[in-house]
């Protein structure tokens, strides 16, 4: 099997990669990214291509299953930009898979694909996939499943996946994960336990968790198995304010959601923090996810727990870790987090 992963120099795309380096039925895979990376993985041929402009075809030739990945979180101020790979990336994607005529294709949805849904009870995918309408990232995500669904009834001949994972964390992704969301004025040398006195409680907010080599593997699993359709993908135990405060060794502190969206709000004002108060919204409002169908369909197990992950992930914010792909290099940020600060926080990416 020859496998070409569109994205596949971040978070999950690096641990999917190494995964299909140990499965047998994979002979090749073809890893496409923007920029090209110097990591060196078993049977990887690197390829530069941007989804949202250039000749995708070529990166197709002879390839029997294509995973998407590629997905821009940043940059937030520039909503034109996100689209144009996010959406239309997308769909250049899904019509240069089916001009190819290959055989399978795996696409990276997510939670955040979901409607509005209970937090209290799982719920499995056939929960509409509408997003939650304030927040782009969601917008977008139940957007591009809309043409997924259109390709499905245009080319039955494809088998298509998609996954939706929750939020997906590993220790070498730590710097991306600051970059992206926190910004570069964050202390990460205060993410010890026992430094961080309090961890906010807002009513209404957890979320699920997974590790990106269990998300990887459930790639590989959609690869190599005759299934379809959507998977969701995420660890136990669904964490909380509580949880995250043990991790801390803090105590927690009940605070509105309203007062911490204005906060938030007049933070990505003043270009404190590059994402926009709306993925709290997110948060608030996509539902628990059931994985019982990726257990049962898939045969899929994850190997670290909710806690561990977010754990690692804290490891490797303390330590700057990375990987040597331009998403994931701590180099990315410069010394004392310069360059981060002259693209202009939430700006460029």
């Amino acid at each position: 099997m020859r496998v070409v992963v569109f994205g596949a120099s971040g978070n999950v795309g690096t641990s999917l990669l190494e995964a299909l380096g140990r499965e047998g039925e994979v002979e090749s895979v073809v890893g496409v990214a923007r920029r090209l990376p110097r990591l060196e993985l078993p049977k990887v041929e690197w390829r530069s291509a941007d989804v949202a402009r250039d000749d995708l075809a070529p990166h197709l030739e002879g390839a029997d299953a294509v995973v998407h990945l590629a997905w821009l979180i940043q940059p937030t101020r520039d909503l034109g930009a996100l689209r144009a790979t996010n959406v239309d990336g997308s769909r250049r994607v899904f019509e240069a898979v089916a001009a190819s005529g290959v055989r399978a294709l795996v696409h990276a949805s997510s939670v955040g694909a979901y409607s509005p849904g209970p937090k209290e009870r799982p719920v499995g995918e056939s929960w509409p996939a509408g997003g939650v309408s304030t927040n782009e990232y969601s917008r977008q995500k139940a957007e591009v499943e809309s043409l997924l669904d259109r390709f499905e009834r245009e080319h039955p001949r494809v088998r298509t996946v998609r996954l939706r994972p929750g939020l997906i964390f590993k220790r070498e992704s730590a710097t991306e994960q600051r970059r992206y969301f926190a910004g570069p004025f964050l202390p990460a040398s205060l993410l010890r336990p026992g430094l961080i006195p309090l961890v906010p409680d807002i009513p209404g907010l957890c979320f699920q968790a997974v590790h990106a080599d269990d998300v990887a593997e459930a790639y590989r699993l959609a690869l190599v198995r005759e299934v379809a359709g959507a998977f969701n993908v995420a660890a136990e135990p669904v964490l909380d304010a509580a949880s995250v405060a043990r991790l801390l060794r803090a105590r927690t502190i009940r605070v509105p959601a309203g007062l911490v969206r204005r906060l938030a709000a007049a933070a990505w004002r003043i270009r404190g923090v590059p994402i926009t108060p709306s993925w709290l919204d997110m948060g608030l409002n996509v539902p628990t996810m059931d994985v019982g169908r990726a257990r049962r369909e898939l045969g899929w197990e994850p190997r670290h727990d909710a806690l561990d992950t977010v754990r690692e992930l804290l490891d490797g914010l303390r330590n700057g870790a990375g990987l040597d792909t331009p998403p994931l290099a701590p180099s990315t940020s410069g010394p004392l987090r310069i360059r981060e600060l002259l693209s202009g926080v939430g700006a460029r990416n």
